[in-house]
């Protein structure tokens, strides 16, 4: 019994040694090089294959072809996005996470130690997400959904095990893209079901609030202003899209209400810490106050 416990463990020690989501306080030199072609492979491959597809369509395939706004454009749901608002959310997401790719290369043991914990979540998220972009321009929409569920699952599980992750990481790797995916839920959802009816808009307008209470939760339990700006933004290009599709309608309200609130709460969070003054709200009750504010604490 004795020896079939030592393989046992031996066997766990093993998973965990080759398991690519593991946090690890140090990690080889192999891992490192990995990680930084990884990170750079898959990064290139999400972002060119993105920007091929905003300005062509697939040229394969039975089902409805088109170029990623061309798609937004034509599927016309309560959940259709600006393409301005969000292109340059995306872009500005590119840039930073530049930034983190660079951190790999840092002479800094605790940057590269914090980038490397997260690489394989990162390296998943660019995956999926070129997985998901082109399952979106041929129409595949119930197998792009799949995509978003298993990314969220993915990027909600980097956020909770790696709580600390400095600012610099936290919200290109982490943040960002996790509101991306949440918003994309729901962009992705209505042309699976083909919301176009007043039913459909009518749910909508009960759905949209589920972003306001998605970023709630992260502001009052962990106060992650991060995720509060990069829904703010989201719901902007959302409320615009609807302005501009359907003038007399509750959508674009909601998304401007939830636009402005959330704004207004991140910035509640945010400034305390940007001036050192007192932090005028009281810590959330789930977690510990030390690592409600520890994605936020550790910066450059």
């Amino acid at each position: 019994m004795a020896g079939s416990g030592n393989v046992a463990e031996r066997v766990q020690n093993g998973v965990h040694s080759v398991n690519p989501f593991r946090s690890r306080e140090e990690h080889t030199r192999a891992s490192i090089i990995s990680l930084k072609i990884l990170t750079a492979v898959t990064w290139l491959v999400a972002v060119i294959f993105t920007l091929y597809y905003t300005v062509e369509r697939p040229h394969e395939g039975h089902y409805a072809r088109r170029t990623i706004w061309g798609q937004n454009n034509r599927v016309r749901t309560p959940f259709s996005l600006d393409s301005i608002i969000t292109s340059i959310f995306f872009i500005v997401l590119w840039i930073l996470q530049v930034g983190y790719c660079w951190h790999l290369y840092s002479n800094n043991a605790a940057y590269v130690a914090a980038a490397a914990n997260v690489g394989a979540h990162f390296v998943a998220n660019n995956l999926l997400f070129f997985g998901f972009i082109h399952l979106w321009v041929r129409s595949h929409f119930w197998l792009a959904e799949l995509l978003v569920v298993i990314n969220l699952l993915n990027l909600s599980a980097a956020y909770l095990r790696h709580p600390a992750t400095p600012r610099f990481i936290h919200v290109p790797v982490v943040s960002a893209p996790l509101a991306w995916n949440f918003v994309a839920l729901f962009w992705c959802g209505a042309a699976m079901v083909h919301a176009h009816t007043l039913a459909a808009r009518i749910v909508a307008n009960i759905f949209i609030w589920a972003i306001f209470v998605f970023g709630v939760f992260f502001l009052a339990v962990f106060k992650d202003y991060t995720m509060g700006f990069s829904l703010s933004i989201l719901c902007a290009a959302l409320g615009v899209a609807q302005f501009l599709t359907k003038l007399v309608a509750l959508q674009w309200i909601f998304a401007f209400v939830i636009m402005g609130v959330l704004f207004v709460l991140s910035c509640a969070v945010a400034v305390p810490g940007f001036l050192g003054i007192r932090d005028p709200f009281k810590r959330g009750e789930i977690v510990s106050e030390d690592r409600e504010r520890a994605p936020l604490l550790q910066d450059e």
